[in-house]
This record gives C-alpha cells, structure tokens and sequence, in this order.
C-alpha cells in the first residue's frame, strides 16, 4: 500500500524536529565533544551518543504520554487548546529563565549519569512538549471519559517517538564527529546560530499553531 503525502508528514515533521533537537548543542553533541577531547577519545565520543539519546527519548516519552494520558478525558479541542496554553507558557519561561537553569554535569561522568543529564535538559527545555502537535493528530485518543491511554495509540506513539530520536542521534552523531574531527570548538564563538532564541520560538509558535487549529 501506498501511502499518500498527507499520511507521511508527520513522519517527516517528527523527524524535522529530531534534526533540530540534534542540531542543538544543548541537547547533546557538545558535551559529547567535550567529553571525547577532555578524554582524547574519538571511541568515548561515540560511546556517549547512547546515553544522550536515551535521555532525550525518555524525555520526550514522559511528555508525550502525560498528554496523551489526558488527552484521554478530554474532548480533543480542549485538549489542543490547554497544550497550547502550557507550550506558550513554557516558551516564556524558557526565554526568561531558562538561560539560568542549566544542569551541570562534569567530565568525569559515566554512562548512566550523562543518560541523566540528558534526560534533565530535555525536559527542562520542553523537548517533549514540541512534539505535541505533531503527536496529537497522529495519536489521537480514544474517546472523552477513558481512563488510560487507549491501546491503539500506543504504536504510533513509540514508532514516533523512535523516528524523532533516530533523526535526533543522526544530526548529533554527524555535527559531533565533524566538529571534533575536523571543525573544533572555536567556530562556536564567531559562526553558530543562537539556538535559545530559535529553541524558545519554536515553542512558542507550536503553541500558537494549537492554540489557533483546535476549533
């Protein structure tokens, strides 16, 4: 069977956003630099990508299911709305304070401390939350008054969340190796893109599209 144009963007759309997230130095591949070169180790580098997406994907995962697990009492123009309130919201408390509520982590760390911190820098920037209005119409839960997220919703919400984070560690595994095979750290100070500014508009303008798309 063939599937039409309409039944593949948000296939495409996930898997956009996962090269965006992947693009971030915050959600990852530069600490994974960093960590390879405090280390001199290109195996190190490759060796934290794992850990990285875990954390992401987790992240994500929570996010996603706290909303469809209410979006499984709620009629689904409500829904829209409320998820377009909170990534609003979220977006303005990204772009006050967001800059000063960076998660720590040293060089020393092991593999289940940097799947952490992963975890905790995706959530803190809302990671999971911009995948709500891709995740929605895709998902869609079964009707108002149900008490679970219904059984049908469950593959396409992994399978989802599997094509975000496989995009994600692609983008991350090839700007990681890039910059520290070739690129270095320094073109960061002159050349790299503001990405709090970019990371805070995109939350906020996939709370407007909900907002405006949930009559």
């Amino acid at each position: 069977m063939t599937l039409a144009p309409a039944d593949l963007w948000p296939w495409a759309t996930l898997a956009a956003i996962g090269a965006f997230h992947g693009l971030n130095p915050a959600m990852g591949w530069l600490f994974a630099v960093a960590l390879g070169l405090h280390r001199g180790s290109r195996r190190v580098l490759f060796l934290s990508l794992g850990p990285i997406a875990l954390g992401h994907a987790l992240a994500a995962a929570l996010a996603v299911a706290a909303v469809l697990s209410i979006g499984a009492s709620l009629d689904q123009a409500v829904l829209r709305r409320l998820m377009g309130i909170v990534l609003v919201a979220w977006a303005i408390w990204h772009a006050l304070y967001g800059h000063r509520r960076r998660v720590g982590i040293g060089m020393q760390t092991g593999l289940s401390g940097l799947a952490l911190w992963s975890f905790l820098m995706a959530g803190a920037h809302g990671a999971g939350l911009m995948l709500v209005p891709v995740m929605l119409p895709l998902c869609a839960p079964g009707a108002p008054g149900a008490t679970a997220i219904p059984g049908d919703v469950v593959v396409p919400a992994l399978t989802g969340l599997g094509v975000h984070t496989l995009a994600m560690l692609a983008v991350i595994a090839s700007v990681a190796i890039l910059v520290y095979q070739w690129v270095g750290l320094a073109f960061l100070r002159r050349g790299w893109i503001n990405f709090d500014a970019l990371w805070t508009a995109a939350l906020g303008g996939s709370g407007v599209f909900l907002a405006l798309t949930s009559a």
